[in-house]
């Protein structure tokens, strides 16, 4: 779409499923780009030789939204920049083959700036680009963010695993990282093909975590919940949020973005439009729709666990979560173990792999796996059931077998 671009219109531009742009009548090619997550950046097009040369796109930079570097353009000091690109063009420069030549000599820390800003803020879940941004800021170390990113080596990569032998998790989660960020960086030809430094290196073995609860100790817990309801700290939308998580094994994010609109009391279920699987149905028991049905409505808030702040969800739940897992008197249990203990039970229950794996909502038939073992409490129960309908005709015999 052809309009004059201002900042009304800049910001009158949508997000849609896909990448949308607006393109300014007076200068050809200058336009405005939104990301499907709202990210807006102006950018220049233009075709290389002529008309029939393929079409190119140059970056100018971030429209009202400061981008990692602090970078922020108005539509004029953006209009500036374009004609800039366009008078280069007219010289018979190319401004993608510059941007190309000065993108190669660019330091690894700016350009995990501009991987982070383009390839993952825009376009993977919040949950991922929390664990991102957290890998860069404290696993990849300055001295690293100052070399040229093509002069890292396969040798600095295995020495930042080294140096995390500590943390097996967080060197694995750094590495995979790195190794995606290196794959965009050859795509972006900021490095040779097939030069990825990450390739070949061993990940550390990780102890799975996977604490369920014993019957005891559900016991335990239910009492902590009841007595924080008496206390001067109580916070009631925080309790319903971890009973909701222990009758529903929903995941922590699922039940504190929980809005009342996905709450379908006449089907049972919570219809969640995105979650870390994509859509998801979330069916309700018993007490959990008790728990859903006890939980007080706020006036202009649209969601179920309320926050501090007016039409604000709760964000930070693990204060009261310290609170009932001491008095519990288990200061190791995570929340996510309330998944693992809702799965538990299922299957320790007699309930099928792939059903359990529908409740909760995995992708992958690999990750409800982790919980075949306990099936063999149903197997024993059944064996006792088929010995106890066979000993009427048989026990008699029990030991008489020649040479015992």
């Amino acid at each position: 779409m052809k309009t004059r671009i201002t900042k009304t219109s800049a910001d009158q531009l949508k997000a849609d499923v896909k990448d949308a742009f607006i393109w300014d009548d007076k200068i050809t090619g200058f336009g405005l780009k939104v990301t499907p997550k709202g990210r807006k950046v102006f950018i220049v097009q233009y075709r290389k030789d002529g008309r029939g040369g393929r079409t190119r796109r140059v970056t100018i930079g971030p429209f009202k939204t400061k981008d990692v570097s602090g970078r922020c353009l108005t539509v004029d000091q953006a209009r500036k920049q374009a004609e800039k690109v366009l008078g280069a063009l007219a010289m018979g420069e190319d401004p993608a083959e510059a941007k190309t030549i000065e993108r190669k000599k660019g330091k690894f820390g700016d350009h995990l700036d501009q991987y982070f800003q383009n390839d993952i803020k825009d376009q993977k879940k919040p949950a991922t680009v929390d664990q991102y941004e957290r890998v860069i800021r404290l696993y990849v170390p300055k001295r690293l963010k100052g070399r040229k990113t093509d002069s890292i080596s396969k040798q600095d990569i295995r020495a930042l695993r080294d140096q995390m032998k500590s943390n097996p998790y967080g060197a694995n989660k750094t590495l995979a990282f790195l190794s995606a960020f290196f794959n965009w960086c050859e795509g972006e030809d900021i490095r040779p093909n097939n030069s990825n430094p990450c390739k070949g290196i061993k990940k550390y073995k990780e102890k799975a975590h996977e604490r369920f609860l014993s019957p005891d100790e559900q016991i335990k817990l239910a009492e902590a919940l009841t007595a924080s309801e008496t206390s001067r700290f109580h916070n009631p939308y925080a309790v319903a949020a971890i009973r909701l998580l222990v009758f529903t094994g929903a995941r922590k994010s699922e039940i504190l973005t929980l809005r009342w609109e996905w709450v379908d009391f006449e089907k049972k279920t919570l219809n969640l439009p995105d979650s870390k699987t994509g859509r998801k149905t979330i069916y309700l028991n018993a007490p959990a729709l008790e728990v859903l049905s006890n939980i007080p409505r706020m006036e202009e808030n649209p969601y179920v666990i309320v926050g501090a702040k007016a039409g604000q969800r709760l964000v930070n739940i693990q204060k009261p979560w310290n609170r009932v897992r001491i008095d519990a008197g288990m200061p190791d249990l995570r929340l996510h173990d309330l998944r693992h203990t809702f799965a538990s039970i299922a299957v320790m229950g007699g309930m099928s792999l792939p059903m359990v794996g529908a409740l909760l909502g995995h992708r992958h038939a690999k990750t409800t796996q982790r919980y075949a073992h306990l099936a063999g409490d149903p197997l024993h129960a059944a064996t006792e059931k088929i010995g106890k309908k066979m000993a009427p005709d048989f026990v008699s015999n029990v030991g008489k077998v020649r040479g015992i």
